[in-house]
């Protein structure tokens, strides 16, 4: 197969990424660029620009004719490349086809209870793991998809159909430019289309104090789910782990307190929303 999928890593054991033990790939390509981000080495491919060649230590980052090579086995994480690149990339990622990707999740099938695919923003790759989450299901294994919220359901309609749930983010109804750099909004839409499908395992929104428009969201949002008790609605506070300096300086004041986050979870849950979940790990 001539498809290839452009990832930028593998986690072969995670336990937030859906329900149980997971294999999570992260897809490199985003069609957002939220402030507070903090997969944003995701975002863009690389673009070859060289600035990472001089600061990697171990010289795992090499030129070679014009273009970044990266050699794994020298890699030792330490993530200089990422922090240096102005161009939210990464050189580290990796180009693999179905088959290849299919033989790692077998060597770990009898470990996990499923994969998610996320990113980035894995549905712009909607062709390739369509044909993963194909070949992955001879496993046995439950495919997850986590994703932003922004995509065409027409487009990706095949995806949706070989998929058994998706983890789905809710940035905001009204202030989606602000927060995310774009003018899309169907995101709400997409979360009603997939819930009618009985698609959807989960659903988060990071509270982003003067970023979102926090009452009409939560309440927009609680309103689709108060009808599907199964769903889980995680409140994630927004937090500074993993930004940069220039994102910390954005959401500078706008970290919502515990207390506050506690009210939110009480509002929601008496929308009829029965599971609610105040919750850090995540602010993709």
């Amino acid at each position: 197969m001539k498809n290839k999928g452009f990832i930028n890593k593998i986690i072969p054991f995670s336990n937030v990424d859906g329900p149980g033990n997971r294999l999570a790939i992260f897809f490199q390509g985003c069609n957002i660029n939220c402030v507070y981000c903090h997969n944003s080495e995701t975002i863009n491919q690389c673009i070859h620009c060289m600035d990472c060649v001089v600061n990697c230590p171990t010289g795992a980052i090499k030129a070679w004719e014009g273009k970044i090579i990266y050699d794994e086995k020298r890699c030792t994480e330490c993530d200089q490349c990422i922090r240096t690149c102005k161009h939210s990339a990464s050189p580290r990622i990796k180009e693999y086809s179905v088959e290849e990707l299919y033989e790692i999740i077998e060597g770990y099938h009898p470990f996990i209870r499923g994969i998610t695919v996320s990113g980035g923003e894995p549905t712009l790759q909607a062709d390739f793991i369509i044909e993963l989450f194909k070949r992955v299901k001879t496993l046995g294994l439950s495919c997850f998809v986590d994703t932003n919220g922004f995509f065409d359901t027409e487009q990706i309609k095949e995806l949706i159909h070989v998929t058994d749930k998706f983890m789905i983010d809710i940035k905001a109804i009204d202030k989606i430019e602000a927060l995310c750099g774009c003018q899309m909004k169907n995101n709400l839409e997409n979360l009603q289309y997939l819930l009618s499908l009985h698609k959807v395992y989960e659903v988060r929104t990071v509270i982003a104090l003067d970023y979102i428009d926090v009452e009409n969201t939560l309440c927009k949002v609680a309103h689709s789910l108060k009808h599907y008790p199964e769903v889980l609605y995680k409140l994630i506070p927004l937090h500074i782990t993993g930004l940069n300096a220039q994102q910390k300086a954005k959401i500078q004041g706008k970290i919502p307190s515990k207390e506050y986050m506690e009210a939110l979870k009480e509002k929601v849950e008496k929308l009829g929303v029965k599971e609610v979940e105040i919750n850090s790990f995540s602010t993709r």
